[in-house]
């Protein structure tokens, strides 16, 4: 077994670049610890909480459509549903204790992800 630190997403509207480009599937990889402390040094967070959502956004979505770079401006362009939408996943992975674990049949060989607890909880 594979312990799963990546997953894929589509959003629901998607963001649309300075072209017309619409982007709405991704990656956004778990958080580290270091992407929870250090955007509390931003002077954008200090001046404004709510703000920190752009930065950590912006570190753990790693792939968006065809964008080399995701960045706040990126984060700060989608549509509020899209914000949502991420803030919901990252919270899914990052603080619920589920973990995706990718697993293989026995007899078919077919590989597939788990969602697994973290120890303790239901």
């Amino acid at each position: 077994m594979t312990f799963v630190t990546e997953f894929e997403f589509t959003l629901p509207k998607g963001y649309v670049d300075k072209h017309g480009n619409l982007h709405r599937d991704g990656v956004m990889r778990l958080a580290t610890a270091a992407d929870e402390i250090l955007p509390l040094k931003d002077p954008r967070v200090q001046q404004n909480p709510a703000y920190l959502t752009v930065i950590l956004l912006s570190r753990v979505v790693t792939k968006l459509g065809e964008l080399q770079m995701i960045n706040p401006g990126v984060i700060e362009g989608l549509f509020s549903s899209d914000l949502a939408y991420l803030q919901q996943l990252y919270h899914q992975l990052n603080e619920s204790g589920m973990s995706g674990v990718e697993a293989e049949c026995p007899r078919c060989e077919h590989k597939f992800a788990v969602e697994v607890a973290a120890s303790g909880e239901a």
